[in-house]
């Protein structure tokens, strides 16, 4: 299958938190014998701090960033394309690409939308009636997205999609691994994530209020704008992580903790790819309390859920080193069983083709 897919980018990480997601899946759909062209624009300073050169197992297309017939000429040459994809969150050109790519499809050609941030997208659309998205969902042959379970698979198809199902995220075990520690990232609680208005709160909740629960402990913070944020002496500030240092990020400190934003853990079903990730390298993960956990990782064996800073320091203070190994092992064999790009790539075969396995997973992930 030739697929088309116009994504934020795949050859850099940079204020681009689906990256990992799109390198899992395309990576093993080539593994399955797909033909990937991922068209992504020259925008946000992505191309000059790419974390990776084209890979082997994708033909990468970069375009200006500035000019629409530069868009169009990228919708243009995708003509004829098994399959057109439109991310989400590309950051520039999306109505544009949104509306263009619909007239690609034919006999022989399907396009899907593929929300990478699927509750963003629907809470737009619920609060303005006159989004120009709304007339253009039931046109898609499919909507995909990496999270939301039942909540979202409702309500897209409130909106009129064909249909929707969710596509989670996952690990590449080739990227994501075991490594050995690091000394630049010692310390009790590691966090990693960019400093977005929709999860700032979040982050005073459950990071920077254990933290200061903790003044003794040496806790981690990395991704990008946290540099003007007030920080406690006992946080340590390492700015942008790039890809290669993940691995060490993640398995260095006594645990790591995911912070949902706030969409994502209003609707559930939503684990972003810094839960797979960690798990991938055997970490000690500590996650904020969402629905659907369970989907993924078993609480108390393969993960630790909190309601709140209060509840991440109490994990903590509990925490020996056998332990978090032990959790981090258990995660580790449980992504590995179950929740792999290999895992997702089959999937999105079966629903493409027809297969009726793929009802069952849409109903389990409800």
């Amino acid at each position: 299958m030739n697929i088309a897919f116009f994504g934020s980018s795949l050859v850099s990480a940079y204020w681009n938190g689906a990256a990992t997601y799109y390198r899992g899946v395309i990576r093993a759909l080539h593994e399955r014998g797909h033909k990937v062209r991922f068209y992504e624009p020259d925008a946000y300073g992505r191309q000059q701090h790419r974390d990776m050169a084209d890979p082997d197992w994708a033909e990468v297309i970069v375009y200006p960033g500035e000019g629409d017939h530069h868009a169009l000429r990228m919708v243009e040459q995708a003509r004829g394309a098994d399959l057109v994809v439109k991310a989400s969150g590309v950051g520039v050109f999306d109505a544009l690409l949104e509306r263009a790519v619909l007239d690609l499809r034919g006999p022989r050609t399907r396009v899907v939308f593929w929300d990478v941030d699927a509750p963003a997208t629907l809470d737009r659309l619920a609060e303005d009636e006159s989004d120009p998205f709304r007339a253009l969902v039931p046109r898609y042959d499919l909507v995909l997205t990496y999270g939301g379970g039942r909540p979202v698979i409702d309500a897209y198809e409130g909106f009129g999609a064909r249909c929707c199902v969710p596509i989670y995220n996952a690990l590449d075990p080739s990227t994501h691994h075991p490594v050995a520690p690091d000394v630049r990232f010692g310390g009790e609680l590691g966090f990693l994530g960019n400093r977005l208005p929709d999860r700032e709160a979040r982050v005073d909740r459950f990071f920077f209020a254990a933290a200061a629960l903790l003044p003794q402990k040496r806790f981690l913070l990395g991704g990008s704008g946290w540099q003007d944020k007030g920080l406690p002496g006992n946080i340590d500030y390492v700015g942008h992580v790039y890809t290669a240092d993940h691995n060490a990020f993640n398995r260095t400190p006594r645990a790591v903790l995911n912070i949902s934003r706030d969409s994502m853990a209003r609707y559930g079903f939503s684990p972003a790819t810094r839960v797979f990730e960690a798990a991938g390298a055997a970490a000690c993960l500590i996650t904020d309390a969402w629905e659907g956990i369970p989907l993924f990782l078993e609480p108390g064996r393969e993960v630790l859920v909190a309601e709140d800073g209060e509840g991440v320091a109490a994990h903590l203070a509990a925490l020996d080193a056998e332990r978090a190994g032990r959790i981090g092992r258990s995660a580790y064999r449980r992504v590995l069983a179950e929740h792999t790009y290999a895992h997702r790539a089959a999937q999105l075969e079966d629903l493409l083709e027809g297969r009726d396995s793929v009802v069952a997973r849409t109903e389990t992930a409800a």
